[in-house]
């Protein structure tokens, strides 16, 4: 049974009964967004990426399982067992998303992001995922099945040390991994498992063809783009001028509409993916018109 968290706004909660058996279609509210104002990722409460096209917004998807779970591909990292009540956040005023998942025996959490470095870091479209036990210890599953062009394209899984590379006919990806990997069809996955205070990072970007995997991210790394990444979003968010009484759901809603602009050219994306229609819950008009006065301009508009 679906609950609503009474906090923050952009913060979401239900409880987890049967993690591996998920909804085969969760709702459009129970997904969050990243991004790298080239493409955009949509990230379900249950830990699952349902939604990414490479290299940019108007690329076909690696991972379209929101609309065919069969065959659209996902990136699923989720805790292995039953009764985890699950609660979905933003770090304040930035596209830090933040998966957390929480039972009487332990509780972690999945910090999903999307790093805004150089030009050069964007374009690889690289998509960070943390795991973190915060209490007790927790298993987690990990699969990550990508589907090239809408599932359409065919692809070769190759496994090396540092973890794996998809390789279809257009594109190459490389899934970066701290825990080893074992092949499942078409894709690969693992099983880890944390004691309190441990984490892992899994990175996913464009590769090279024919190239091994990156070495994984050791924790200093992550921490250190995790900063970054931050105070990136922080320090545009800064730039508002708004002070009215919607301060709070303006601060929070300005950074997800810059997330779909493709800075390149300062177009604006319509919609994430196909018939994303999903408002931002609990804004009116009078918020909405807030917003577009108040956002500072992304730097490709200046």
């Amino acid at each position: 049974m679906k609950t609503r968290s009474r906090g923050r706004p952009g913060t979401r909660s239900s409880v987890l009964t049967t993690t591996p058996d998920r909804k085969l279609y969760p709702p459009i509210e129970r997904h969050g967004i990243i991004g790298n104002m080239r493409t955009t990722a949509l990230v379900a409460m249950d830990g699952s990426i349902d939604w990414l096209c490479l290299p940019r917004f108007a690329s076909p998807s690696v991972f379209g399982s929101l609309l065919d779970h069969a065959q659209g591909g996902c990136f699923r990292i989720f805790p292995v067992g039953q009764g985890f009540a699950e609660n979905q956040y933003y770090w304040p005023s930035t596209n830090v998303l933040i998966t957390r998942f929480r039972s009487a025996n332990g509780a972690a959490e999945i910090t999903d992001f999307m790093p805004m470095g150089d030009s050069k870091q964007r374009d690889a479209c690289m998509l960070v995922r943390r795991v973190q036990a915060v209490r007790g210890s927790v298993s987690f599953q990990l699969a990550c099945q990508p589907a090239f062009n809408y599932g359409r394209d065919s692809h070769q899984v190759e496994l090396g040390s540092a973890g794996a590379i998809f390789c279809s006919e257009s594109l190459s990806l490389a899934l970066s991994s701290p825990a080893p990997l074992r092949k499942d069809g078409k894709g690969v996955t693992a099983q880890i498992t944390l004691n309190e205070g441990e984490a892992q990072t899994f990175v996913l970007q464009i590769a090279a063809p024919g190239g091994p995997p990156p070495c994984a991210l050791s924790d200093a790394e992550s921490d250190a783009c995790l900063a970054e990444t931050v105070d990136y979003w922080l320090n545009w968010i800064a730039k508002c001028n708004y002070s009215g009484r919607w301060r709070e759901m303006v601060q929070r809603s300005a950074p997800t509409l810059e997330l779909l602009v493709y800075e390149p050219t300062g177009a604006i994306v319509a919609a994430p993916p196909p018939a994303f229609r999903s408002g931002l819950e609990g804004n009116g008009a009078g918020t909405t018109a807030a917003v577009g006065s108040a956002i500072p301009p992304s730097r490709s508009t200046r």
